[in-house]
């Protein structure tokens, strides 16, 4: 008996609780829930025990239409079952649930909750799928993390026993069923030890078996059928005592409360936001970071969404809440507002002192930050219009809110590592391998998250890990890596790998795309400012003299984001700071160039001959440096003299007669030898015919 900590998923969260309070799974493979059935399928295979001291039979059928069928025989054989499913694949199980719900079978279905096929099919995480089953009769619980995944599975198989109302036991998918984090896991002793076995024994009792005959109603006219559905109020009026009371038996044991509606924030908040989900946690690290600085904001997390208890939530609201912004992570196109909101709007309908509003998040994984979080406060302030999204812009309706201000909450001490990588090249399970030996062997807190698109094979995978001596409520990308590798030398030029990337603590590097580095839209031409210069890089395969005009509109463009960003005042009677800039054109064409040429605005200005004086208003100063082979041998040789290779450098470098290859990777904020630092994103190609510069070198060495 006792606690463990371990590096896992939200899938195996799951199926690590249902796996020991099942005996049988009936099941059929959806993302994102698939893993749940391998995983109690590879402990049955194993022999692995349940709590009773049984291996558990798992089942595959056909459809997840037939699982459910057989999670329905099999709970009315009196076996306690359960199944995992998502998506499309729940929808199919509604009509079982119905039946398993006005049976009062116990039982727990596990939804790693996911997009419904509507004007596309999308495999990611979102709640439309567990919304779609809010009238079934299951009752429904939310878990914001991997942790409460754990948690409240134990609490929904508890409660399941003793109501003998069915659960839907759901959590955020890929958000939590794919991300990986260290929790704490019960033993199956410890969970055992919470169980009355007077509820399975009375279920046992209700088995259809030859010892004890009896027939289920098959059918009921007007007259009755209407009295058979009210007998269960009664029923759902006690659940959520009953919830609450397992919640506190599994708390005595873990030490971690939890709450019908758990409330976080400020006490004395006018502003609260209530959602559920892993969207929680980034609200709630938000909301950390907004209370430190003054702000009167809070949240309520709903962890019991079915059966919806009005006296808990209007318990967990502060006195002093004067605006509410209520978020669903679903749509319903043609309604009032999404469910959440409208369970709210009615639990509060005697509060003509509240202003509640609903909008839309995250649906299907879209990101959800904590930038975001900040402007629904905002909103709450300002315009405070129902109906809102956050997240995208909505330039047909308008319903979306600006996301003007950009905040960093992660705690202190967080180290983020982005890993990019080809779908089944092994990134991604290398990068789970890794953050399961730090997290299982140290006394760190770790997470992983793992991006990828639908094709999963063959597509673009990035890995983002973070470490810390803290707990990890990020659940949002990484923006702000302290390390970035790249595992494909096909993504050099054509992806922003190392926008945001940290300067390890100097301040010799100024990044500005996030307040950070200013990357040009257009392949092959970088630009990024250090130590007050703003350096422009540009690859010319031709010789073009109008570089110089072409320069002065790339500027044009740099400098009005960084006024924007830096927030400067050009009207004003102050001269503001501005980085002083440098162009520099690689050249590789075939006619024959100086090692090193100036070109110049003026010199496109058709000047007057009677005035030959005149100065123009206007100049823009060009490096061409040539670097075909045999030219700038001395500029090329410093680059690779002092890069420091204790940075984790690559090099692969090949000379012919008439051909030089220089492969430089750089995947850090990297120390360069004579002290200074910069940050070098891409890959140097440097070929004498078709060779293209990608990336960033330091200026002085031009």
């Amino acid at each position: 008996m006792g606690k463990k900590m371990q590096t896992i998923d939200g899938n195996y969260a799951a199926s690590y609780v249902a796996y020991a309070f099942s005996e049988v799974a009936a099941i059929f493979p959806i993302t994102p829930s698939s893993p749940m059935g391998e995983y109690a399928d590879e402990w049955a295979s194993r022999d692995m025990k349940n709590m009773f001291g049984e291996p558990m039979q798992v089942v595959e059928m056909q459809s997840e239409a037939g699982a459910a069928g057989a999670v329905h025989g099999s709970l009315s054989a009196g076996a306690l079952t359960t199944t995992y499913t998502a998506s499309q694949g729940l929808l199919l199980m509604i009509p079982n649930m119905y039946k398993i719900a006005g049976e009062m079978l116990p039982t727990v279905f596990h939804v790693s909750a996911r997009a419904l096929a509507a004007q596309s099919l999308s495999i990611f995480g979102d709640h439309s799928d567990v919304m779609a089953c809010r009238a079934t009769g299951f009752a429904m619980t939310s878990a914001n993390s991997i942790q409460e995944t754990h948690d409240l599975a134990i609490v929904a198989h508890l409660a399941t026993l003793e109501s003998e109302v069915p659960f839907l036991s759901f959590f955020d998918g890929f958000r939590t069923s794919h991300e990986f984090q260290k929790i704490e896991l019960l033993d199956y002793a410890d969970m055992k030890s919470l169980v009355d076995m007077k509820y399975i024994e009375r279920f046992r009792q209700r088995a259809l078996r030859p010892e004890a005959p009896y027939a289920k109603m098959a059918a009921q006219n007007p007259d009755v059928y209407f009295q058979g559905r009210e007998t269960t109020n009664q029923i759902y009026f006690d659940l959520p005592a009953i919830v609450q009371k397992y919640m506190d038996q599994v708390a005595g044991l873990t030490g971690r409360p939890m709450h019908l509606f758990d409330y976080v924030g400020a006490p004395d908040a006018d502003k609260v936001i209530i959602a559920m989900g892993s969207g929680c946690e980034t609200i709630e690290e938000a909301i950390d970071y907004l209370v430190a600085k003054g702000e009167k904001v809070g949240m309520i997390k709903v962890r019991l969404y079915r059966p919806f208890s009005v006296e808990h939530l209007k318990a967990a609201l502060p006195a002093t809440c004067k605006k509410i912004a209520v978020l669903d992570r679903t749509k319903e196109p043609g309604c009032l507002g999404e469910p959440l909101y409208l369970d709210v709007k009615a639990a509060f309908a005697d509060r003509a002192d509240l202003t509640i509003i609903g909008g839309r998040y995250g649906l299907a994984s879209k990101e959800f930050t904590p930038s975001m979080v900040y402007a629904i406060y905002k909103h709450l302030d300002g315009k405070c219009f129902h109906n809102f999204t956050v997240g995208i812009n909505d330039d047909v309706t308008n319903l979306s809110l600006p996301v003007e201000e950009t905040i960093v909450t992660e705690p202190a001490g967080t180290t983020s590592c982005m890993f990019w990588g080809l779908g089944s090249d092994g990134t991604v399970g290398s990068n789970k391998n890794s953050v399961a030996i730090i997290g299982d062997n140290t006394d760190k807190y770790v997470q992983a998250y793992f991006s990828y698109d639908s094709k999963k094979s063959g597509g673009i995978t990035i890995s983002h890990l973070r470490f810390g001596d803290n707990p990890i409520r990020s659940e949002y990308l990484i923006t702000a890596p302290d390390f970035v590798a790249c595992h494909n030398p096909a993504y050099i030029g054509m992806y922003d790998m190392i926008s945001g990337i940290k300067e390890n603590g100097t301040d010799d590097l100024t990044i500005t795309t996030l307040d950070d580095t200013i990357i040009l839209s257009m392949k092959n031409d970088l630009s990024f400012i250090v130590s007050s210069s703003m350096n422009l890089y540009e690859h010319q395969s031709t010789f073009n003299p109008n570089m110089p005009i072409r320069g002065v509109f790339y500027f044009s463009r740099l400098y009005e984001i960084y006024i924007a960003q830096h927030k400067l005042d050009i009207y004003g009677s102050s001269l503001v700071n501005l980085p002083t800039p440098q162009y520099v054109i690689f050249y590789n064409g075939d006619a024959d160039k100086p090692d090193r040429m100036i070109l110049k605005l003026s010199e496109a200005f058709g000047l007057p001959e009677h005035n030959p004086d005149i100065t123009p208003a206007l100049e823009c100063t060009a490096i061409m440096l040539n670097i075909n082979y045999g030219h700038n041998e001395e500029l090329l040789n410093k680059i690779i003299q002092e890069i420091d290779r204790e940075f984790g450098i690559y090099f692969a470098k090949k000379t012919a007669p008439e051909d030089i290859l220089l492969h430089l990777t750089i995947f850090n904020t990297n120390k360069l030898k004579d002290g200074s630092h910069t940050t070098i994103d891409a890959t140097e190609i440097i070929r004498k015919y078709q060779g293209r510069v990608f990336g960033k070198c330091k200026a002085d060495c031009i």
